[in-house]
């Protein structure tokens, strides 16, 4: 297994309770993430300080709430450059564990 661990603009920071808080660049954002089974305490402070929180429903979907996000921005992975923004369904736009096939390939 190849891990993706080159980023300097993204970075899992904290998880808990269904949900992870994430760096995206200048930005923090918690979505949900099914494979967080653990209720733990969420002492980082980021959990406070959020760009954006996705809130899943209990209908399936959800939407997101912001908090002073641009409508999109930029990051860097080495030579690369992605544009993201929040789309409807939770995702950003860019996988980071796909970093790895990346580094395999160029």
């Amino acid at each position: 297994m190849w891990i993706a661990d080159g980023w300097n603009d993204y970075e899992v920071i904290d998880t808990s309770s269904g949900e992870k808080l994430e760096r995206w660049g200048d930005y923090i954002l918690v979505r949900p993430d099914p494979q967080v089974i653990w209720n733990t305490e969420k002492k980082n402070p980021g959990w406070r300080r959020m760009n954006g929180h996705y809130h899943r429903s209990s209908k399936g979907g959800g939407e997101w709430e912001f908090f002073n996000l641009p409508e999109q921005w930029s990051i860097n992975y080495k030579n690369l450059t992605f544009n993201l923004k929040p789309f409807s369904f939770k995702h950003t736009g860019l996988f980071p564990e796909h970093a790895a096939n990346w580094d395999w390939f160029g």
